[in-house]
């Protein structure tokens, strides 16, 4: 007897000594390689701040608020995360028995005997399956909870920058309209003058013509900047989920965005990116997966018994009841599965070879958003001077083609030539500052900010 006590020891050791493996840790790849982005610089690398800190227009503030409270697609990520948390908690139970009761009872009548018999039990069922395959459950069941939550981040982050980048498109079109008004007045009132030298016998009826059709276009011009304003209030009002109505904001120029270091960056700043956590989050299930078809191989455990009261004793009736109680317990080691156990394990390595790849993929990508969103900002501010001393220079060409067009010293077409190239310089110069806000909104959330 004691021989075969030493012989289940040994089966039973041998068995935990073949199965350690199946309890090991993910170890997360969310490492960044040095060299991701070209023109990084470790030193003074900007940490990830608060998109309250980043934004301080207050009126922008609001609308994130808005967006953060009343977005359905961020309250459907939430739902997501919650669904996942309930699935984590179930997975963790798993391990527990389960219990429930089953009375029953007969009356049957015999030549005019009545019996009357009654079971009350309490029954148990324990089934814990493979070593190894509750632990790796749980642990699958927390990574799937851990991607759920970054791809919150993720519709957080692109909720943020959709909002600030629609808020300055706003702010730009009303600084063409601007533009544009102020442009319209001054040909409104170019075009009388023309009429008055027409009408005087200075010039032709062309010029007057051609200037009237120059004042034309700038009105229409004029009407589809305030249709792209009432297109763009629309859009900020669905990602607000409010019925469309006139978004308040402040002038441009008034509150800009919080420099960001644009020139020093470390790549380190990626992994606080949504979609790199959610390519670690996503190889770690796949580990536990892994583990969990490897466990498949080894034996399993199950437990069923019950125990209440009875009055049915083979067909006796006792009274008053007596306790009845059971236990079955097996062991199922896997033979042959018909090659199932051996194919799950297969597909599960290589899901998670796969899954390798493509998170190599994401950072590859995500280093290549941050060299765009660096160049966008670094040729922006190259531009930005270029534009205003453009803008500085035409402004003086055309005041001064105006006042030799008034000595007879120049024609009413180079005054409106003059005038149109002003025009285009001033609406490059406003596109070329909104380019360069989209390229820092587009660089930070490209770093992994503005997630909370």
């Amino acid at each position: 007897m004691n021989r075969n006590k030493q012989a289940f020891l040994i089966v039973v050791l041998s068995l935990l000594a073949s199965s350690c493996g199946l309890y090991d840790k993910y170890e997360s790849h969310n490492t960044i390689p040095a060299g991701i982005i070209g023109m990084e610089t470790a030193a003074d690398a900007p940490a990830p701040v608060s998109w309250r800190e980043f934004f301080t227009d207050p009126l922008l503030q609001q609308l994130i608020d808005t967006a953060l409270t009343r977005n359905t697609d961020l309250k459907a990520a939430r739902i997501a995360v919650e669904q996942s948390e309930i699935s984590l908690k179930m997975a963790k139970k798993a391990i527990l028995p389960s219990f429930y009761i089953s009375p029953s009872g007969s009356i049957a009548n015999f030549n005019s005997n009545t019996s009357k018999t009654y079971d009350v039990p309490l029954q148990m069922n324990w089934n814990p399956g493979p070593i190894g395959n509750y632990t790796n459950k749980k642990r699958a069941a927390q990574a799937v909870v851990f991607q759920a939550q970054a791809s919150e981040d993720a519709v957080r982050a692109n909720l943020i920058s959709a909002v600030a980048q629609h808020y300055c498109l706003l702010q730009l079109l009303d600084r063409q309209l601007d533009i544009l008004t102020q442009t319209d007045s001054l040909w409104n009132a170019s075009l009388e003058a023309q009429k008055v030298l027409w009408q005087n016998g200075k010039i032709y009826s062309t010029a007057v013509n051609q200037q009237e059709a120059s004042c034309l276009n700038v009105k229409t011009q004029i009407v589809d900047a305030r249709r792209n304003i009432r297109a763009i209030e629309n859009e900020i009002c669905r990602l607000l989920a409010i019925a469309p109505q006139p978004i308040e904001r402040n002038r441009w120029g008034k509150y800009s965005i919080t420099p960001l270091g644009t020139e020093r960056v470390a790549a380190s700043l990626l992994a606080n990116r949504p979609d790199v956590r959610m390519a670690d989050f996503a190889m770690e299930e796949a580990f536990y997966n892994m583990q969990a078809a490897r466990a498949a191989f080894y034996p399993g455990l199950s437990l069923s018994g019950s125990v209440g009261w009875t009055n049915n004793a083979g067909g006796l009736e006792v009274n008053p009841g007596k306790i009845l109680s059971s236990i079955i317990g097996s062991i199922a080691q896997p033979i042959f599965a018909r090659g199932q156990l051996k194919g799950n394990l297969e597909l599960a390595r290589l899901n998670c070879e796969n899954l390798r790849h493509r998170y190599v993929q994401t950072v590859v990508d995500a280093g290549n958003q941050v060299n765009e969103a660096l160049a966008d900002c670094q040729a922006a501010s190259e531009k930005q001077g270029y534009y205003q001393r453009q803008v500085e220079v035409l402004r003086h060409a055309s005041s001064g083609t105006h006042e030799l067009m008034d000595n007879g010293k120049a024609t009413y077409l180079e005054v409106i030539t003059a005038q149109e190239t002003l025009l285009s310089a001033q609406l490059n110069e406003a596109m070329n500052m909104y380019d360069a806000s989209c390229g820092v909104i587009a660089l930070y959330i490209a770093l992994g900010g503005a997630t909370r």
